[in-house]
């Protein structure tokens, strides 16, 4: 085997270890890459085995539970992250050889101090190999829906289960296996430097191959695996930023104009901030607020990469803040979510949350929406939006803020040749589903002040 710090799947195995105890997945594997000594074939599969393992690892506790004498819960912590790792390439990565991926898991065993349990993985992983061979999967799922979804995918139950309170089982499960893809990269072309037609040539004459995001006008996806994101031609000069494509909607439904003043309350890290004021042509004011400088200052970055003269940052809590009431033509609460809608882009969100977070963000997103629509002008306009599929992060909050507030507010939907028309609902707020349109799965409604 390679040495420490050249075998991927020791590496491998030090980030599970890592995010066992706490740390963010996405976070483990940017120090990794950043700090060691892989080429680029071992940091591919570095960087997918942490985040397989991590995000199939229900399902690969289910196999060690039935192929074992003790169930996952109560083997040795560092062995049941080295068992994931041994299944998740047997299960998982076909381009694997079995017997490549039994042996190394072998090997990995015996450096980190489980020689005389080296005997125990190789019989459960060669058990699994041989019944993989048969004709039935050596996974056997339970009859409960909501249990035999959680696992077959590898979600905690609760979040099934707020899946299949809005959809059919069978879409539940389309939803889910969405969700264990990789992400897309989608870009989100800057007008004020240079054109859609002009950086779709100069990707393609990069060997990058990319498709129109249907509905937005500014809109590429990346269809080839780019490498280095910043080394793509146009980064240094601004001409795009990385932007999915439904969070590319937002900016629009909030539909900014020049010389307004706007006020984007949850900016940080600044997409749909740098979004609005492009839709602005850079003229006006945008006020980007948010409470944690360390993330603003990437909108900074960003903002000064991009060329941008009309946005303005401030530091604070957007729940106190009078000095923006009444003085904002539109303002944006893209609020702190469960991100129930981009699990695929953070392995380890689906572990993170919890039904008593989601009601903990109930509340905070209640809390911004009604601090800032103080904020809106009468005629003006109020875009609440989250990343998240939750009702009680959505539907919820908007329908309690129009019971409290229905004499100054209504409920305004997109016009039918509005980019966010094609995914409005009968209630007239604006839900993006993952499985049907390919992209992240989102939530966004239009508010008018009378």
């Amino acid at each position: 085997m390679k040495n420490v710090t050249t075998n991927p799947r020791q590496q491998a195995f030090l980030a599970l270890r890592a995010i066992q105890r706490g740390a963010f997945a996405d976070e483990v594997v940017d120090r990794t890459l950043r700090e060691g000594q892989l080429d680029d074939r071992d940091r591919r599969l570095f960087t997918e085995l942490v985040y397989g393992a991590t995000r199939r690892q229900r399902t690969l506790d289910a196999v060690i539970d039935q192929l074992a004498s003790k169930p996952s819960d109560r083997q040795p912590e560092d062995l049941r992250l080295l068992l994931h790792l041994g299944l998740y390439q047997l299960r998982y990565l076909s381009q694997i050889p079995a017997s490549a991926a039994v042996n190394t898991t072998v090997d990995l065993a015996k450096q980190n101090g489980f020689s005389g349990l080296s005997g125990f993985v190789n019989g459960v992983l060669r058990q699994y190999t041989r019944l993989s061979a048969g004709e039935t999967d050596p996974l056997q799922l339970p009859t409960d829906p909501v249990a035999r979804i959680g696992i077959k995918h590898s979600f905690p139950d609760w979040i099934v289960q707020v899946y299949l309170d809005q959809l059919s089982s069978d879409e539940t499960e389309q939803l889910c296996a969405w969700f264990n893809q990789p992400p897309h990269i989608d870009l989100r072309v800057n007008p004020i430097k240079t054109s859609l037609e002009t950086v779709e040539a100069a990707l393609q004459a990069a060997g990058i191959s990319v498709t129109r995001l249907p509905h937005l006008p500014q809109g590429l996806r990346l269809l080839t695996p780019p490498g280095s994101v910043q080394a793509l031609p146009g980064f240094a000069e601004g001409w795009w930023m990385v932007q999915d494509a439904s969070a590319q909607l937002v900016a629009h439904l909030v539909d900014p104009q020049p010389d307004e003043v706007v006020i984007d309350a949850c900016a940080a890290p600044g997409g749909k901030t740098l979004h609005l004021a492009e839709l602005m042509h850079d003229r006006g004011t945008v006020w980007a607020c948010d409470r944690t400088p360390s993330r603003l200052k990437k909108l900074a970055q960003n903002r000064d990469r991009l060329g941008f003269q009309s946005i303005q940052i401030y530091t604070g809590d957007s729940r106190t803040q009078p000095q923006f009431q009444a003085i904002a033509d539109r303002v944006l609460v893209d609020a702190p979510c469960s991100g129930l809608g981009t699990l695929h882009r953070h392995a380890d969100a689906r572990w993170r949350q919890t039904p008593e977070s989601v009601e903990q963000l109930a509340t905070l997103q209640t809390e911004l929406l009604t601090a800032a629509a103080d904020w809106v002008k009468p005629g003006g306009v109020l875009v609440y939006a989250t990343c998240t599929l939750h009702p009680a992060e959505n539907e919820a909050v908007i329908q309690t803020f129009l019971a409290q507030h229905e004499s100054e507010w209504q409920l305004e939907p997109p016009a039918p040749t509005h980019p966010a028309a094609a995914f409005a609902t009968p209630s007239g707020w604006v839900k993006v589903w993952s499985h049907q349109h390919d992209m992240d799965g989102f939530f966004m409604v239009r508010l008018k002040k009378h």
